[in-house]
């Protein structure tokens, strides 16, 4: 990550966190720390790893498979929390 953007990043952070309950900014803390702590970040697919072949429904109803995705040509996968 560029300083710059790890620089705005931090900003937004440090916004949000001020504009949040102490006890709850905490909370994510511990979260976040248990998470490390598990050592789920050892298996956590990286750039250029290949997905298990997954079907989900879409947004639209559908279900994706990526299996059907592929024969169309490669894919790019991105995955996002969403809002808690």
């Amino acid at each position: 990550m560029s300083g710059s953007l790890c620089r705005r990043l931090a900003e937004i952070r440090a916004q949000k966190e001020a504009a949040r309950p102490v006890a709850a900014t905490a909370v994510m803390h511990a979260g976040t720390e248990a998470l490390r702590s598990s050592g789920i970040l050892d298996r956590i697919p990286g750039v250029g790893d290949r997905a298990p072949l997954f079907a989900r429904p879409s947004v639209a109803g559908p279900t994706v498979r990526l299996k059907s995705l592929l024969k169309r040509g490669p894919v790019v996968l991105s995955f996002f929390r969403g809002r808690w």
